[in-house]
């Protein structure tokens, strides 16, 4: 990152440097490992915490004050609220839109209807409860299978609840029964939609809080000389605090992808490909500079917005599903505090 370069060489190398540190941090799988589900629902609260605490720090906040500064938005800033709300909420509806269709498509899946269908054959048969579930339950299914509720201990799906199920065939296997008993192998089947859905959730949300960070970078680069405070070391120690910051949200990709079970390599590469495109984001940035330091405000905000969203509606819901909510919870006191200090120590 000479001086004497130019404005987009200059953001490309500082981004090329963000997607390094990003591609260290995923790195560190290759030396730690596990396969229990502790492991898992810790790297969630961590990953948590970093994500939340990245949305304020690097995200919300500098909206705020840019959207302030620039004088759009009331003489005193008064109404900078506003871009950076507008922005969050379609961050948020950006990450609902991509989850929706994958639910829909599940909900409307052969094994969700049959499944039903079974339900309801059970409760006219038998008297039982309204929110009884077979697949929760050891039960006997009328025409001659016994379907078990098998315990695990080990991850065997990246969102499965904490258990699998095994088919015990029996004697009588009318055509009824071999319907049935195809019925109960779908849910698996679900298991693993949804562990991919929510690991691609995951990689989205911290590749979306990417874009902008790498927007920063280039525009960082590409307005030195227009005020006081746009200069070349700005411009540098803002590159080098997000890739400073990038390092944990590396970790924070590849660590649960590869406490699932996803093999390492695989998930070092998830975790690398996050960070990819901040140079893409960051030349752009350079090069548009007029054009994309207005709309910052709102690029960090939908950032911060689909992170969030993420955060709420999946990350800490599964880190407490298994019983390791509390452990779950202080790492992601941990990842908070890691990104603060980042944060605010680089700031």
């Amino acid at each position: 990152m000479l001086k004497n370069h130019t404005a987009i060489t200059q953001a490309l190398l500082g981004t090329l440097l963000t997607w390094a540190l990003t591609a260290a941090g995923a790195a560190l799988v290759i030396i730690i490992r596990g396969k229990q589900r502790k492991l898992l629902d810790v790297s969630l609260g961590f990953a948590a915490g970093v994500m939340t605490a990245a949305s304020y720090w690097s995200l919300l906040a500098p909206a705020i004050e840019m959207a302030a500064e620039s004088k759009m938005y009331g003489a005193e800033g008064e109404y900078a609220f506003v871009p950076v709300a507008v922005g969050f909420l379609v961050g948020a509806a950006f990450v609902y839109g991509t989850d929706s269709p994958n639910v829909l498509l599940a909900m409307q899946s052969v094994g969700t209807k049959q499944r039903r269908k079974i339900i309801a054959k059970l409760k006219s048969d038998e008297d039982l409860d309204d929110d009884y579930d077979p697949l929760l339950n050891n039960v006997q299914i009328p025409g001659g299978k016994m379907y078990a509720r098998v315990e695990s201990t080990a991850i065997d799906g990246f969102y499965e609840q904490n258990s699998r199920r095994r088919q015990i065939p029996n004697i009588n296997r009318s055509s009824e029964s071999a319907e049935i008993g195809t019925v109960y192998e779908d849910p698996n089947n679900e298991v693993k939609n949804n562990q991919w859905r929510r690991i691609l959730l995951l990689i989205v949300a911290i590749t979306v809080h990417n874009i902008p960070e790498g927007l920063a970078v280039g525009v960082g680069f590409g307005a030195i000389g227009s005020s006081a405070s746009a200069t070349f070391e700005n411009a540098r120690n803002l590159a080098i605090g997000i890739g400073i910051q990038n390092f944990p949200e590396g970790l924070a990709v590849a660590l649960p992808l590869q406490a699932a079970g996803i093999s390492t390599l695989k998930s070092f590469w998830y975790g690398q490909l996050s960070g990819m495109v901040e140079p893409i984001a960051g030349v752009l940035g350079a090069a548009g500079v007029t054009l994309a330091a207005p709309a910052l405000p709102y690029a960090l905000a939908f950032a911060a917005g689909a992170m969030i969203y993420v955060v709420i509606d999946d990350i800490i819901p599964e880190a407490h599903q298994s019983g390791n909510g509390k452990l779950a919870s202080w790492a992601a006191i941990v990842g908070f505090l890691v990104m603060m200090s980042l944060d605010v120590g680089l700031g």
